[in-house]
C-alpha cells in the first residue's frame, strides 16, 4: 500500500527550500491551507514564486508570509484585501503577474494535465494579450519590468471568426491545499466554497502536500465523492477539525429586513 500520511505538517514541508514555486489553494480565506503556510514560516523558506487566487489578507493565508518577506512574485487574479501586497507591489518589492480568473484557473487545471498551453478570448484586445502591465516598479515610480505581448490567433470556431490569445499552462515544484477529508493514498474530499482552487492548485504541483481535516483509512471516502483523486497528491497532513477558518468578511442582516 502507498501511504502517504505524513506525521506533521513541519514534516511534510521541510524539503521546500529557497527560491522554489508554489500553487496553493483558497480563494479569499476560504479554504486557505494554513497550518502549511504557518510551517512554511516557520521553516524560513524565502525567495518564493507563488501562484494563488490571492494572497490573503495582512495577518492571514499567505498574507503571513508577505508580511516576512518571504514572496519574491506572485502569480495571482486579485489584490483588494491586503494592504501590505498593494505596497510591497507599488514599491518595487514584490513582482505580481496579474492574470484573469478564469484564465488562472485553466493554467492550473492545464499545467496538471499535461498541457503546454491553450487558447483563449479572455484578454483579447487588452494589456493582457498586447502586454505592457506592470509585473515590477522601479522605486521611482516607473515600470521595471512589463508584460511581455502574447501570440493572438483567429480561429472559426462555428460563430464566425474571433481571435484568441495563447496562455502558457502553469506547473509549479510544490502545491499546498486544504480539504475536507482524504484517505492513506491522497484521495481528497473538498467542503463547499474551500473547492475553490484547491483542486487545480493541487493539480499543478510536481508535489503536492495536502492538509486534510480528517484522514482516513483507504476504502472508506465513497468513490462517487471524491473531486480529487490521490494520484495527484503525494502528502497529507491530518490537522484536526478544529484547525482555525477565518471569514474575509462577515455579513449580516437585521432581523426581519
Amino acid at each position: 500500500m502507498i501511504d502517504k500520511h505524513w506525521a506533521s505538517a513541519a514534516d511534510a514541508v521541510a524539503d521546500i527550500s529557497d527560491g522554489s514555486s508554489l500553487a496553493v489553494g483558497g480563494f479569499g480565506l476560504s479554504g486557505n491551507p494554513i497550518a502549511l503556510i504557518e510551517a512554511l514560516l516557520a521553516q524560513g523558506t524565502k525567495d518564493l514564486s507563488v501562484v494563488s487566487n490571492n494572497c490573503g489578507v495582512d495577518d492571514w493565508g499567505l498574507g503571513v508570509l508577505l508580511a516576512a518577506r518571504r514572496i519574491r512574485k506572485m502569480t495571482s487574479s486579485y489584490v483588494g484585501e491586503n494592504r501590505e501586497f498593494e505596497r510591497q507591489f507599488l514599491s518595487g518589492e514584490l513582482e505580481l503577474e496579474l492574470t484573469p480568473q478564469g484564465t488562472l484557473a485553466e493554467k492550473l487545471r492545464a499545467g496538471g494535465s499535461g498541457i503546454a498551453a491553450f487558447f483563449t478570448q479572455t484578454g483579447v484586445g487588452t494589456q493582457v494579450a498586447e502586454g505592457g502591465l506592470p509585473r515590477r516598479y522601479a522605486p521611482d515610480g516607473s515600470i521595471a519590468v512589463a508584460s511581455p505581448v502574447k501570440d493572438v490567433r483567429t480561429f472559426d470556431n462555428g460563430q464566425g471568426p474571433r481571435e484568441y490569445v495563447l496562455e502558457e499552462a502553469i506547473t509549479t515544484d510544490f502545491s499546498l491545499v486544504h480539504a475536507l477529508a482524504g484517505d492513506r493514498h491522497g484521495n481528497l474530499v473538498f467542503n463547499k466554497a474551500a473547492r475553490n482552487f484547491n483542486p487545480l492548485a493541487a493539480m499543478a504541483g510536481r508535489i503536492c502536500i495536502a492538509q486534510v481535516e480528517e484522514l482516513v483509512e483507504p476504502g472508506v471516502l465513497d468513490p462517487d465523492r471524491i473531486h480529487l483523486p490521490g494520484v495527484f497528491v503525494h502528502r497529507v497532513v491530518e490537522v484536526g477539525r478544529d484547525i482555525p477558518k477565518r471569514i474575509e468578511r462577515r455579513t449580516v442582516a437585521t432581523e426581519g429586513s
